[in-house]
This record gives C-alpha cells, structure tokens and sequence, in this order.
C-alpha cells in the first residue's frame, strides 16, 4: 500500500459502512471533505445516522455497486473471508483496496495511538478514556465500538497528537494499528472459528504489545495467568492496572468488570500526567455507552428495560453480576439472542453457567451473522443446557414480546442481550 493513499484519496467507497469501526473511519473521511459513500447487506441506525450527513448508501453487497471513478475501496475484514469474489473482483477492475484495520494503521502510524484491546471491556474502556481526555482538553482522535452518548457518534474528530482506538483481535485485526499505549483488558476464548486455541489467541496479543515501542507502555493486569504469557520480552514498559483500582468509585454503571475498565483508564490517564481527581470525576460522570448496560425506558405496567451487547459467557456473566448487584432481589428476566452457530457450540458448557444472577431466561433464535446454518447448535440446546436458572427457547421475537407483554410486571427488569439485532425487543416493548 503506498504509503498517502488513505490521504490522496478523494472519492472512498466502504463495503460493510454499517460496521461500527467501517462507519467510524467512513466519519472520518467525510469529515475530511471527501467524497464518500458505501454498501451494506442491512439498513441500521448507523447507516441511518450516516445518510442524514449526506452518505449515499447501498443496500446490498457487490462489487457492481463500487462506481468507476473511486479512488479507494476500505472494506471490513469479514468481507475477503465470507465474500472473497468481491475482493477479487475490485483487483481485476484495478481499484486500490484496503481493510479497515489497514485503514488504522495508517491513521494511527503519526499519531500517539492509545490502542484498547482485550477480550472483554474494550468498548467501556476506550470510552472512559476518551472522556477523560476530552475533559482534560487534550482533544483527540477517537474510534470506539459504539455509540458515545454525549457525542451520539463512534468517532470524534481530534486536532491533537492523540488516537484512541478501539483494537479488535479479530483474525488478528489489531496488528495493523501502531500503539505508543497498549491497553489490555484480559484475555478469553473468543473467536475460536479462526484461533485453535487460547494459547493462538495469547501469540496474538502478544505480538500486539510487541509492537509497542521503548517510550510506550503496555497496561494489563500482569498477574492474571492468562496475561502472564504475553508480557515476556517487550519493549515498552509494563504497568499493571490492578495498581489504580479504585473499589469506592462511584460508577453511574454497576460491576466488577466496570471497575476493572475504569482502573485501566485511570493508568492511561497517569501516564498522560492527568491529575487523578479529575479523571476520577470524569469517570463518575461517565453514562456509559450505546448497548452496554444501557437503560432504554420503563413500560406502561411498570417494569424497567435495560440492553447489552454482551455476547460471550465471560461477559454475560459479568454483566449480570453487576445487575445483580444494582437491583438487588428484583425479578431479572434475560432475553439473550446466540451470537454465531460457532460461538454458541464451543462455548455450550460455559454459557450454561452463565445466567445464574438471572430468575428466568428467553433465548432467540441464534444470530447467523457471516455463517451459514449449522443444524447441529440450536437455542432449545442451548436453553435445556442451563443450569440454576429458568430457561427456555422461542422460535421467533413476536414470540417473545407476547410472552413478556403478559409476564412481566411493576418492578421487573428485563434485560436484552446480544451482538445481534435482540434490542428490538425492548424497543418494541416500550413502544
């Protein structure tokens, strides 16, 4: 790749603009004056929310829909994996092309690139940060994995030194970014249809925070034993968060695993030299972010309706507990939507665990995304496999809105959760 084609360009195509990460750098671009526009298989918010700038979108996937003067394609990574022939197709048509995470890369090679990664967090994390440092007016550059509330948009256009990045191990997304801070959050199994095993994903992550560099540092919780692994042999200095947790916080959002996020945050904002009072008041005020914990309204009987993107036992878990925590003895109902046939087979046994602060869950059909139908993983299997915890599976959403319509009462909380399109539910609900 030549080393101005992301700043030569002027007129961009995205293939898959609906992505959160896609859209944040499509943001970017059209903020830079350029002529862009984009294809996606689905209409989304995001794609709503990009067509009111002025985005021509399509909906659909080709390369016929690329138009003959672009000067540049940035495509998701999803897209050379499960739709190869477009790739293909762009390169006998002679169309400069290039993946998101190398369009990151050279965003973030002239930056000072704070990079988040880790199985679990990221989002949460890269967005605490980015709210300290936009209080402390350091203005940077920022590309989350979801909507930040105040700003209601994924990306915020910085004129600092500073990138804040959301780092994606997915198919080893993140090694194209160039960190000078590498956040770590944890570890888990998670993309198990391309890694073997968690030992692959620990090379992964290990070859990431190689790349930070002597002046840089490496943020994780060093003695977890997951991470241990991966902190052997590197350039930049190590600094173990667990040293900046603060357990009499006052997060607005409940849970360990928040306080973890907000520990790494506040390491970040120590070695940036931002007083910790202040990043500590910033991280008190902070509201959290779009699908994560997020309070979406109350019904007209009364009962509470919360949504999360919590996909991954580890998460689920984690975000139950911090429920749990929150509302006490309160009746929690979990409407949880599988999020890939692959996921939900490897990781059965641990998401059969995993609902145990919930008093009754509702699985959707699970949520194919990028992967063809696997007969042999189903939601009722997955329903009959929990334990602790009242379950059971529905064939479809309308299903499930006519279970709660007659179920839930005054006080209840029903939580949607999943990477999929579940929130509707409670949309729907509170409609």
């Amino acid at each position: 790749m030549k080393k101005s084609l992301l700043s030569e360009a002027q007129k961009i195509f995205f293939i898959g603009i609906g992505g959160i990460g896609v859209s944040a750098v499509a943001r970017m671009m059209f903020l830079e004056d350029k002529k862009v526009s984009g294809s996606d298989i689905t209409q989304s918010e995001i794609t709503d929310e990009l067509q009111k700038l002025g985005v021509k979108i399509h909906i659909g996937q080709s390369a016929d829909l690329v138009p003959k003067e672009t000067d540049l394609v940035i495509y998701s990574p999803a897209i050379s994996v499960y739709d190869p022939e477009i790739v293909k197709t762009l390169q006998k048509r002679k169309i400069n092309a290039i993946t998101y995470p190398e369009a990151l890369h050279e965003i973030s090679k002239d930056k000072y690139t704070i990079a988040i990664s880790g199985t679990h967090g990221k989002t949460t994390t890269t967005a605490m940060i980015a709210k300290i440092m936009l209080d402390a007016k350091l203005d940077p550059t920022v590309i989350v994995g979801s909507i930040l509330k105040d700003q209601k948009s994924n990306f915020i256009a910085g004129k600092s030194k500073y990138f804040i990045v959301e780092a994606c191990e997915y198919r080893k997304s993140f090694l194209d970014i160039e960190p000078t801070i590498a956040v770590v959050t944890n570890i888990d199994n998670d993309h198990l249809d391309y890694y073997k095993d968690i030992g692959a994903i620990q090379n992964a992550f290990h070859e990431f925070v190689s790349k930070v560099p002597k002046n840089g540092y490496i943020i994780c919780e060093t003695a977890h034993k997951r991470i241990e692994p991966i902190v052997k042999n590197l350039s930049g200095k190590i600094v173990n968060y667990a040293d900046f947790r603060e357990e009499d916080l006052k997060l607005k959002v409940p849970g360990k695993h928040m306080r973890d996020d907000a520990a790494c945050a506040l390491a970040v904002a120590h070695i940036l030299g931002i007083p910790k009072k202040n990043a500590e008041r910033s991280l008190e005020e902070f509201s959290g972010t779009w699908r994560r914990f997020e309070y979406k309204g109350i019904t007209k009987n009364g009962a509470l309706v919360y949504d999360d993107y919590g996909h991954h036992p580890t998460e689920v878990k984690a975000t139950l507990a911090g429920a749990r925590e929150f509302f006490g003895k309160k009746n929690i109902v979990v409407v949880f939507q599988p999020h890939l046939y692959s996921r939900t087979k490897l990781l059965l046994n641990d998401f059969a665990t995993a609902f145990s602060d919930a008093d009754e869950v509702l699985i959707a059909p699970i949520y194919a995304a990028r992967e063809k139908l696997d007969a042999s993983i189903t939601s009722e299997m997955l329903a009959q496999k929990i334990k602790n915890t009242h379950a059971r599976a529905f064939d479809n959403f309308s299903d499930i809105e006519m279970y709660l319509a007659e179920k839930i009462q005054e006080g209840d909380v029903v939580i949607t959760m999943g990477a999929g399109d579940v929130y509707k539910i409670g949309e729907h609900l509170l409609q």
